[in-house]
């Protein structure tokens, strides 16, 4: 490969990190139980969310169904990475299934991470991922379902 081409990559990968990065993560239950969708684990959720940006994390649009949630996050990533916050997430919402008698194991090991580049790619996620309660036939119409919000408007900037 030649440095003018490796060159034009390093430039457009500048262009394309941002100091807050917005990612969408998924992440599941252990064995797909439906664990999550309750009033203790979004309250539990909300709280972890709303307290989030004094460690450098913003919740934006999210949706919790019964053995997997989809959500929208900056991040600082001078403060936290992504893998230690969602680690944290997983532990506080577990912490409540606990208290509530539900034996573990509550997650699946890893998570599923994608680094948004664009408005439009929030906002496609966002319209496919909203749907989930609907298409799951949960209710009629994705604004019905209590587990699903935002915490945190945000938006891509891409520098």
């Amino acid at each position: 490969m030649s440095a003018e081409i490796r060159k034009q990559r390093l430039h457009r990968l500048d262009r394309l990190f941002v100091r807050s990065p917005i990612y969408f993560v998924t992440a599941c239950t252990g064995h797909w139980r439906a664990l999550l969708a309750t009033a203790g684990v979004h309250e539990t959720f909300l709280r972890f969310g709303q307290d989030g940006s004094t460690h450098g994390a913003w919740i934006g649009a999210y949706v919790i169904m019964p053995d997997h949630f989809h959500l929208f996050v900056a991040t600082d990533d001078q403060k936290i990475a992504l893998a230690a916050w969602m680690k944290s997430l997983k532990n506080t919402i577990s912490k409540v299934l606990r208290s509530t008698g539900v034996a573990s194991p509550h997650w699946q090991k890893t998570f599923f991470d994608h680094l948004l580049r664009s408005d439009d790619s929030y906002s496609q996620k966002w319209n496919y991922v909203r749907e989930n309660p609907v298409w799951a036939g949960f209710v009629k119409k994705a604004e019905d379902w209590p587990y699903l919000g935002e915490i945190f408007a945000l938006e891509y900037r891409s520098g």
